[in-house]
Order: C-alpha cells, then structure tokens, then sequence
C-alpha cells in the first residue's frame, strides 16, 4: 500500500505522514530529501523551481514507489503541486491519495515558526499559485489536530483498501507471530482459521479483534472471505500441521485460485512429500513454496530465519516480504535465502532440526556429567557455561540452558521439577531415514533421536533401573582438569554434530542435483534460529573456501586439541554408568570417518561366507568383485 500525503509547504505533510507511519508501520519518506543538490540550492536562495526542475525528481519518485510496493508499502510526503506532477507519481495501479488544504494565515505561520528549513517562507505563494485542485482523494482541512486526521485518514484506508498482501491460514502460535511481525513491519496481512464448532470458533476474527492497534492485519472466519481480501496474484502461507492436513487445505483452496497464485507451506512437511506437492501444483499453474521456518515463537514474532524453495520466480515476488520480517545477519542481511528447488526448503529444515536435536541432547549430557559428575549445584553449573559462552563457545541453546539451570520456584530448581521425558515431532526420524536412504552416516543425530525415544517410558526406565540398582557415581579426578577436558569434549562434539549434518546436506544436493549453497546455508543460520552459534557463523566462512568441515586446515587444528578431551570424557563417563548417546556416537562417527584401515574388511569377509556376496581385493586396480568358496578353501588347508 502506497499513501501518498500532499500540499503546499507547511500543510503539515511530514507530521500526518509520520503519525501514519507509526500507526500502520509503513515506512515514512520525504520527498523534500530525494531533491538533487542543484534543487536544494535553488529553493534556499528563494527561487521557485520549474516544470524542469521538478521532473527528473518525480521521475526518480515514481521509480522509488514502485520498489517501495514490492517490499510492502510506504508514506510518502510530497507536494505534487500539480496533476501533470501526480500523473507521474502514479506509477503503480493503487496509490491512496491524501491532500491536505488550509487557509494562508495557518500555513503563512507554520512556515516562520520551522527552523533548519531550506523552503524560505516566501516561495509559499508561487505554491499557491501552482496547485490544482484534485478532484480524487481525500481532502482534509489542516485547522483539524494532526491526531484528529490522522484517525480519519485511517478510517479512510481500511474503508477503500482493497485486497491484503498475503494471507496466512493457521492461527496456532507461529501463524499468529508470523502474522504479526508481518503487520508491524507495515505488510498488509490477512489471517484465516478453520471453524470447528465448540473448538475453533472466530479465531482469526478475535485475533485480529485483539490488535485493533495493528490496521494491516485483517481477519476472516471464512474461507471464501479471505480468499477475496488477497491481491492478485494471491499469496497464502499455510501454517497448518504437516501431512493430510496440508493436502486438504489445498484441495480446498484450488478451486478459489487462479494461475499464478503463490502457496507457501511453512510447516514442517516432509520433504518427499513437498517435492510431489511442487509437481502436482507445478501442472495446475499454481506455484509452491515448500519453506522451512525455524526459530519458535520468539523467531516468527521478531525476526525468523527462513529457508524457501520452489519456484524461483514465485520466489522473487515474494522476496521483499521476507526480508522484511526474517531475522538479520551481523552485516545487517536478512536471514532468508533462496535454498533450491522443490522441497529443498523443507529438507534443509529436516537437517536443521536434527542438528538441533543433536545440540540439544549434547548439552543434556554436559550439563549432567556437571551435577552428577562432579556433583556441582545448578547454579555452579550455570556459571561454567556462562564462562563457556564468553571463551568462544557462544550459542543460543547453551545460553537458554544457563538461564534454565537458574530459575527456582519457590526456592526450588525448576528443572528438577521437571519430568524427564522429551517428545519430538518427527522431523528426527525424517533425517534418519533419509541418511539410510542416501546411505550417510548419521550416528550422532540418530542416537540424539533415539534419547528422546529411551526417555519416553518413564516407567520402564524405572523398573530396571531398581532392578540393575543404576546410579551415577562421582568422579574422583581433579574438578579443574575435568572441566577443562568436558569444554573441549562439549566443543568438538559441536563441530561433529554440524559435520554430520551438512555431510547429509552435500550428498543429498548432490544426488538430486539441487546444488545447494551451504555457506549461504549457514548464513541463514546465524540468527533467528534455533541452533545459531558463533560456530555457525565460522561456517559462513569455511564452506567460502572449503567443501568440508573435517578437511578445513582451522577446523583441522581445533579437533586434533579437542580429541583427547572428548575420548577421555567418553571413557570416564562410560565407567561411571552415564549415557552419553551423542557423545559416544560423535567420537565413533569421527574415528570411523578418519580410520585408513577399518574392520570392515572382515564383515565383508562374513558376508561372502555366508551369502556369496563377494568382495574387493586391495591388490586389484580395476576393483574386480571376488568370490571365495571359504568351505572347500578351509577343507583345502593342511593342518600345521
């Protein structure tokens, strides 16, 4: 939505457009401040500027108008003295026009009370004698308090604006936050829920209802409602449960859509299942946007990190609104990219999420060996990890850990009083089916996926352990060099776990050919997401220059420190009865990726026994497969 506020000098354009400006969290520009220095000069000295004056400044207007519309909309300032002047500002279809009109005594006033102003005082009347009078628009006298129209004015767009920018179905909480950050970022938004009668009634309705301050957002009970209120080509963000539930909403849409309209799934759909969503829509001419969102409520409300894919022309159409409301880098860049074809968006996710995962449950695992361990209170805990923050180990889940050791209810730690048992939502196993479909190994995410599975049966976990009588026993070692060894052991199974990972993510692109940007990737990553890291943004710079995290010469040194820490860690951990699943496997997944001669010779050796399913020799260029009748070779052999 452009509003364009006008009028001679001193009607009060910049206030009205300020005060629109915060109400509907449009930007607000002067267009007094696109003047080239020779128009700036001229008006200072008292000279009124021409029809060549003016044109080159409305021409570089209008073509700002028009970018302005693409990101969402703005408040624009500008006299427009003349038709033939909005005629050229008119640059896009819809543009609200504003004119502001009073008597000379009131503007003769205002303009000898501003100061630092180059329009001097006399240039008003040449201003007066070059105004036409519009016969569009609303018009509203300038004698009214700036409060007072302002609210008219506003009254005003809501009653002649015609269609929202985007609509978004789903009104759980992150399809309310998304919808928020959208109208307070000046985006025109509609919002749409299901009716289920005695569960889900007005909720989108009431939502809107209970942000009467927020004039872009728009709610609708009905799906016909909404659908109408879009612009063309119609763009709906679907922020709906993953599975049946997304086919049937976009059975239902289907019908009310016409080519070109733009579906963005930002749930957590499995990825297969969007790359066939993208096809089918593909031969309907509807375009589909498989994007992944991640950094929770917090994220969609100030500031997510989005990993879209698709079509990349309903992509860039759709651009300027997300990076009005994603989350931005330390260089100021929005944290949303374009991630490849299909459903990249969503399998990116996938692989976000299980790295996530992994973090999760690798921080678990420290914080235990420090209360259990070295039998250190949470507090004391807390403070290590504070410390941890400030020695370059800097990432979002181990500072909310900290604040998390801290809290007390009632002179009691909360997470004591909390059950041990963590649910998920699917996207873990996803990621492990997918790494045993592309055979990767993926050890240190599965096992994080299988600890939240373990905790899950609280009453099992009990019973056996009253009947294996399971406790944790305390290390004897010394404090300070264990914690120097559970720092490093903490910090490569970090690398390892973001290793694994973007290994998955390499292999996956380069099967299906997607050709993914993993520094771009990791960029995305440093902010607005969960699992944001200064290690994340080492990332950004590693994969400029290096395939891989394991091969980069910096990482190379850091994990050769970091090894000993970790296998001791393990080791001690292991002897004194704590589960260290992430670890271990981390450890495991390392050494089996940096082993020269494994022990797989002799499963292979196994196999070909039992099933003639041959092997290589190592002596053999051309990789030849062989096939030894072990029975009659041993028959053969003569005893010594």
């Amino acid at each position: 939505m452009i509003c364009i506020v006008t009028g001679v000098s001193g009607s009060g354009k910049t206030t009205i457009g300020t005060l629109l400006s915060e109400k509907t969290h449009l930007p607000f520009y002067d267009a007094d401040d696109f003047h080239p220095n020779t128009n700036v000069e001229k008006m200072s000295q008292g000279i009124p500027l021409n029809d060549k004056d003016r044109i080159p400044w409305l021409a570089t207007l209008a073509e700002k108008i028009q970018n302005w519309e693409k990101s969402g909309g703005a408040i624009l300032a500008c006299s427009a003295l003349k038709e033939s002047y909005r005629q050229i500002l008119q640059s896009i279809p819809e543009i609200f026009w504003i004119h502001l009109q009073g008597e000379r005594l009131i503007l003769e006033e205002r303009m000898k009370n501003r100061k630092n102003h180059y329009m001097p005082p006399g240039l008003l009347e040449s201003q007066l004698e070059t105004w036409e009078q519009p016969a569009y628009g609303l018009h509203l006298d300038i004698k009214n308090t700036p409060e007072a129209m302002a609210s008219t004015i506003l009254d005003h767009l809501l009653a002649h604006s015609s269609h929202s920018h985007i609509g978004i179905i789903g009104m759980g909480v992150m399809g309310k936050s998304l919808a928020l950050n959208m109208a307070e970022k000046g985006i025109p938004v509609a919002v749409y829920n299901r009716h289920v009668a005695g569960k889900e009634e007005r909720i989108a309705s009431n939502f809107a209802n209970s942000h009467i301050d927020l004039a872009l957002l728009n709610g609708f009970d009905k799906l016909e409602d909404f659908i109408k209120d879009l612009a063309e080509p119609k763009k709906i963000l679907l922020m709906i449960p993953a599975g049946e539930a997304i086919d049937q909403q976009i059975k239902q849409l289907l019908p009310l859509l016409k080519k070109g309209a733009i579906l963005i799934d930002g749930g957590n759909s499995f990825y297969e299942d969007s790359n066939k969503r993208s096809i089918a829509l593909s031969k309907k001419g509807i375009n589909f946007l498989p994007m992944g969102i991640s950094g929770g409520e917090e994220g969609a409300r100030k500031g997510p990190s989005l990993m879209p894919s698709g079509d990349k022309n309903a992509f860039e159409s759709l651009l300027p609104y997300l990076q009005k409301i994603a989350a931005k880098d330390k260089d100021g860049k929005a944290c949303v990219t374009y991630v490849g074809p299909e459903g990249a968006g969503h399998f990116v996710k996938m692989v976000h999420n299980s790295i996530e995962y992994a973090e999760m449950q690798v921080i678990a695992e420290t914080v235990h060996l420090l209360r259990y361990g070295l039998k250190i209170s949470p507090q004391e805990a807390a403070n290590v990890l504070r410390n941890w923050l400030s020695e370059g180990l800097r990432s979002f889940l181990l500072e909310i850990t900290a604040d998390i050791l801290e809290t007390k209810v009632n002179d009691t730690y909360l997470l004591d009083e909390i059950l041990d048992q963590a649910g998920q939502k699917g996207t873990g196993s996803w990621s492990i089916s997918t790494a045993l479909n592309y055979q990767t190994a993926y050890s240190p995410l599965f096992e994080a996926v299988t600890a939240r599975q373990l905790s899950a049966d609280k009453a099992d976990r009990v019973k056996l352990s009253q009947l294996y009588q399971h406790r944790f026993r305390a290390f004897a070692e010394d404090k300070v060099l264990l914690l120097d060894h559970l720092k490093n052991a903490y910090a490569l199974s970090r690398i390892i776990n973001h290793e694994t990972g973007f290994h998955l993510m390499q292999q996956v692109s380069q099967a299906l050919n997607w050709n993914l940007d993993f520094s771009e990737i990791a960029r995305i990553w440093t902010n607005g997401c969960i699992i944001r890291s200064g290690l994340m943004e080492e990332l950004v710079v590693l994969f400029q220059k290096s395939a891989s995290i394991l091969e980069d010469q910096s990482m190379l040194v850091k994990i050769k420190e970091w090894k000993p820490g970790l296998s001791f860690m393990v080791g001690l951990g292991l002897q004194h009865d704590f589960p260290l699943p992430v670890m271990s496997a981390g450890l495991n997944y390392l050494l089996g990726r940096i082993t020269e001669n494994s022990s797989a010779n002799l499963i292979q050796a196994q196999r070909d026994y039992f099933g003639a399913h041959t092997y290589i020799r190592k002596d053999d260029p051309d990789r030849n497969p062989v096939h030894t009748d072990w029975i009659s070779l041993k028959k053969q052999a003569k005893p010594k």
